[in-house]
């Protein structure tokens, strides 16, 4: 049974090892190699500059204003979306009210609210973003039309005019776009979970918060810990760019309130024609995201836990 065995082994792994390096190792080397350059992106000739991009970066304020901004979505997405979707989870399949012959049960018409709560995540992000710049127009959009209604017209803001309102619009869509995948992916979590480690828990007495916090979430830790580092990558990735992008005015204004580290990149290569510049940024946008996912691997390890 041993004999061949390395041959066979690496002849499975030789293809995507080599698509994976092609494909992702290398461009990020390529991305190393032009920080260091005053390549534009449109001519193929450029220099060598060393660290004249780097010293640029660490004296740009824009640089330390979309730093400060990535960080918060960071920071909040993650914590809103994942606890909005453990509760929603824990509901629909936990938190209903005793019936006959079921000691533990979720809220009657589960399986509908899964599907309403999953519909966001359908939908492409600049869809959603687009719906959601109608709904915040300070003239017609839908928000301060419904507060004009009730009476409330001098409580009517500029959503997202207003640079310290304007991010926090943006979170709201991107919680609102992926709170439902993790709402059914922790339901999928929770189901397997067995029904006699509740039902003793609550014949001893316990509450719906104590099985919570004593049972789902250490039986979920592992999915919770990937959701956190996921919803933090799209933090820092594409689905805030395009939210920023297609929201925002300027886009990323105003004054600079909602830029986030990859817009920057983006304007930077594409408006600017600083391809190296934008490079160097990239390279700092990528040691923030590895920051992220080792900090939260590392704090969140514990012993796994089996049923």
């Amino acid at each position: 049974m041993q004999h061949g065995k390395y041959r066979f082994i690496v002849g499975f792994l030789v293809v995507p090892l080599a698509l994976y390096a092609i494909f992702v190792i290398w461009p990020f080397v390529q991305s190393i190699y032009y920080s260091f350059t005053d390549w534009t992106g449109l001519s193929p000739d450029f220099k060598m500059v060393g660290f004249d991009n780097y010293s640029r970066m660490l004296d740009d304020p824009i640089f330390w204003k979309s730093l400060q901004h990535s960080v918060l979505l960071v920071l909040l997405l993650p914590l809103v979306t994942l606890g909005l979707a453990l509760f929603f989870a824990f509901m629909l399949n936990v938190g209903g009210r005793r019936r006959k012959n079921a000691t533990v049960a979720g809220v009657r018409g589960s399986s509908f609210y899964k599907i309403a709560y999953f519909f966001p995540q359908v939908l492409s992000i600049v869809i959603v973003a687009l719906l959601f710049q109608f709904a915040f127009n300070p003239t017609s959009g839908m928000l301060n039309s419904t507060l004009k209604a009730v009476g409330l017209k001098s409580l009517q803001p500029d959503w997202l005019g207003d640079p310290n309102l304007a991010l926090y619009c943006v979170m709201v869509v991107l919680i609102w776009s992926t709170v439902g995948f993790f709402v059914v992916l922790f339901s999928a979590g929770m189901a397997s979970i067995p029904k006699d480690f509740y039902e003793a828990a609550l014949l001893d007495g316990a509450d719906r918060v104590t099985t919570f916090f004593k049972i789902t979430l250490p039986l979920l830790w592992d999915t919770v810990q990937s959701g956190w580092v996921y919803m933090g990558i799209l933090a820092l990735g594409v689905e805030a760019f395009t939210a920023v992008q297609v929201m925002t005015v300027g886009p990323g204004g105003p004054d600079y309130s909602t830029t986030i580290l990859p817009l920057y990149v983006y304007q930077t290569a594409f408006r600017d024609a600083q391809a190296g510049y934008a490079t160097t940024i990239g390279v700092g946008l990528l040691i923030v995201t590895m920051l992220f996912a080792g900090i939260v691997m590392r704090l969140g390890r514990r012993e796994r836990l089996e049923f």
